[in-house]
Formats: structure tokens, C-alpha cells, sequence
């Protein structure tokens, strides 16, 4: 325990900041951590999210990070563990509060997939596929949701019924 004496308004924005701690056995593996956190990611106190939002943004800082290390001829993509459901190639991702988080994709052979979970079942291994054929650049969804959640820090999502494009 230090002995630093913090004022209330540091208790309350210490309170907000992600705490995030990684270490690799590879020293040039980029880590999450050194990842920008958007600012709407801390405007609001975890204290006030739900599960599902908070789930939701820590996802997409993983997402957004392991997709900086792909080369242009691999995308993101997700395993599952136990049965045979294979991957979902990561097209958009969602949550319906309070306690779920939804991935859309497709799977290897380009069926339509989406995996509706639990918060408390949250087990996402990413994984690099190669690029969807054609000489369009590979799909980078991370990136695209990091810019949804700085777009409008204040802006409130659709209670009900309504939906939004990742």
C-alpha cells in the first residue's frame, strides 16, 4: 500500500481508467496495453456500464490489436472451443445490455454466422485467417469499432429494437 494521498476527483477518475497489465516472452510482441484507450471508453465510470458494454469495449481493444499485427493478406477471425463450429471470420460485433455480447461473420467456407454469448461465457480466441479471395484489402473490423466508440462518446445506443452498423 503507498502512501500517496489522493484527492477525491483522482479516487473518481482512477476509479474510470481500464487497468490493463500483459507480458510476452517475445519483448517486440505489441501489447494491448499500449493500445489509446478511447475516450468514451473512460467518460463513463465501469461502475455505470453494464457487463455487456464493458465486455464489449475491452473486446475490441484486443481486436484492434492483434489486427495492427496482421499482414494485408490475413483478417480477423475467432476459434470456438469444444464442438465442431469451426471459425467466424469477425464481420461486426455488438452487445444488448446488460449481459450480452454478439459477433457477426461468416465462417471459412462463407456461410452466415453469429455467436450470441453470455458475458460470463466470454472466451474469444482470435485467430488469423487469410483475406477473403479478390484483390480487395483485407476486412480490419478493430478498427472500424475503436472509431465507433470515439465517434460520439455521449451518444447512447438504441434501447430497444434498434441497431447499428459496426
Amino acid at each position: 500500500m503507498d502512501n500517496q494521498i489522493k484527492t477525491a476527483a483522482e479516487a473518481v477518475e482512477a476509479d474510470a481508467l481500464p487497468r490493463l497489465h500483459e507480458v510476452h516472452s517475445d519483448p517486440t510482441q505489441r501489447n494491448a496495453a499500449e493500445q489509446a484507450v478511447p475516450k468514451s471508453m473512460t467518460d463513463t465510470p465501469v461502475a455505470k456500464k453494464s457487463p455487456a458494454q464493458w465486455a464489449y469495449e475491452r473486446v475490441v481493444l484486443y481486436l484492434k490489436n492483434f489486427e495492427e499485427q496482421l499482414d494485408g493478406e490475413h483478417e480477423v477471425a475467432m476459434g470456438f472451443a469444444g464442438g465442431d463450429a469451426g471459425v467466424l471470420r469477425i464481420e461486426g460485433m455488438g452487445y444488448f445490455d446488460p449481459d450480452i455480447v454478439t459477433f457477426y461473420g461468416a465462417d471459412s467456407d462463407g456461410t452466415r454466422m453469429q455467436l450470441v454469448q453470455h458475458v460470463s461465457q466470454l472466451n474469444v480466441a482470435l485467430r488469423a485467417l487469410p483475406k477473403a479471395s479478390g484483390p480487395a484489402p483485407a476486412n480490419r473490423i478493430g478498427f472500424r469499432l475503436i472509431q465507433d466508440l470515439e465517434a460520439d462518446a455521449t451518444a447512447q445506443p438504441p434501447k430497444t429494437g434498434g441497431s447499428q452498423s459496426a
